[in-house]
This record gives structure tokens, sequence and C-alpha cells, in this order.
């Protein structure tokens, strides 16, 4: 019982995870301009991994998509793989999950479960250490700009989807490592019991036969006709 409670608490865990990670590509704000050490505040300047915006005091936005994915700076462009990579194995962790599962019906036997909910938890593990790297990659990069004092261009701050995709990531490594764990005790306590019960079970074939056996020692008792 104590597994089934594990395995659906790690399996809820790299869902939410799962889902915040796939949220932050979509998410406009990767990078904001900063006011800090600029003239110009009626303006604001953001990015992300498919193109570049700014917003007037209006509120009135105005974006340019990246032209070329060729002519992009490596670290976009490795970023944008990261965080591929972790929604599709985030997917497939997903549905190795559900079928590895002892709450579900499909996977086969224990072991094969046992197998495949390893193999999940491995995966998500997997997911989160790739959108964690994916948002250290891209905020070291801001970060790096920001505290150069010989770069003269636009400064910008972390933006929202950078914390998004770290909490996804965590919750994607956390999930994965209970789910590994989970099925490390649950591979074990089938075993014991299936020792126990077989020595069980040998002990009481053994009981039954000696009973069944009669006691040659044992006084017979007659009948009352039976010298007659």
């Amino acid at each position: 019982m104590a597994s089934t409670s594990a395995e659906i608490v790690a399996f809820l865990l790299t869902i939410s995870g799962w889902v915040l990670v796939s949220s932050t590509l979509p998410t406009d704000y990767w990078k904001v301009s900063s006011i800090d050490g600029t003239v110009i505040t009626t303006a604001t300047f953001w990015a992300n991994l498919w193109k570049t915006c700014v917003t007037d005091s209006t509120g009135v936005s105005n974006c340019k998509d990246f032209p070329s994915m060729l002519a992009l700076d490596g670290y976009i462009q490795a970023c944008r793989g990261l965080m591929i990579s972790a929604v599709c194995l985030g997917f497939f962790g997903s549905v190795f999950g559900l079928v590895g599962m002892k709450c579900t019906k499909i996977g086969g036997s224990d072991q094969n479960k046992a197998r495949i909910a390893c193999l999940a938890g491995l995966i998500f593990i997997l997911c989160g250490l790739c959108s964690m790297t994916g948002c250290s990659l891209y905020a070291h990069r801001i970060t790096s700009e920001f505290f150069d004092p010989s770069f003269v261009a636009q400064k910008y701050e972390l933006g929202a989807a950078l914390f998004i995709g770290w909490a996804g990531a965590s919750l994607c490594i956390i999930g994965g490592s209970i789910f590994c764990f989970s099925i490390a005790e649950n591979s074990k306590s089938p075993r014991r019991a299936y020792a126990y019960n077989g020595a069980a079970s040998v002990m009481s074939s053994r009981t039954k036969i000696h009973n069944s056996v009669p006691d040659k020692t044992s006084p017979k008792h007659f009948d009352k006709n039976a010298y007659v």
C-alpha cells in the first residue's frame, strides 16, 4: 500500500512538472529589459526562444520573429533543443509511468511493471535535467551580459519562463526519484513474501501428510462386536 501511494504521488509530481516545462516554450517573457542604467523607460523589451518584442507605454506590442534558425546565437539553439527534448521525454515518461504503476491493469506481471516504472522514473529525471540545463544556460547568458561592464547594448533580467522551467524541472527530478525508490522497495517485498509463503505451504503440506498417516503405536479402539 505504501509503494502504491508513493507511485501515485510520484506520478502527480512528474505530470505537474512536465506540464510546467511544456508551458515554458510558448511563454513570452524569457527575458525582460532592465531599467537599471537606461534612460528610456516608456518601452519594455522582452524576448523568448522564438521572437523578440517591444511594448510601449500604451500597451501596444510589436514583435519580430527570428528570421533564420541557422543565424541564431548558439545558446538559443541549444536551449530550443534541450526544451523540446524535455517535452518529448516527459511525454514518453508519462506513458511508461502510467503503464508501470501497480494500480493500473496493464503492463503484464509485477516484475515487468516494476521495470517499466523504473524506466519512467529515469526518463523523468532526464527530462528534468534537460529543462534545468536549458533554463540555466539562458539565465547564464542574461546574467553575464548584465554584469559585464563592457556590454553597452540593452541589458535584460530573468523572465518568468525561467522560474517556471526551473520549478517544472525540480518536480520532474523529485517525482522520478520517488518512482525509482518506490519500485526498488516494491521489488524486494514480493520476494520475501513468496519465500515465507512457500515455507508455510511446505510445512502445512507435511503436517497434512503426517496427520493423514495412521499412527501404529497408538492404542486401537475396537468395536464391541469385534470379537464376535
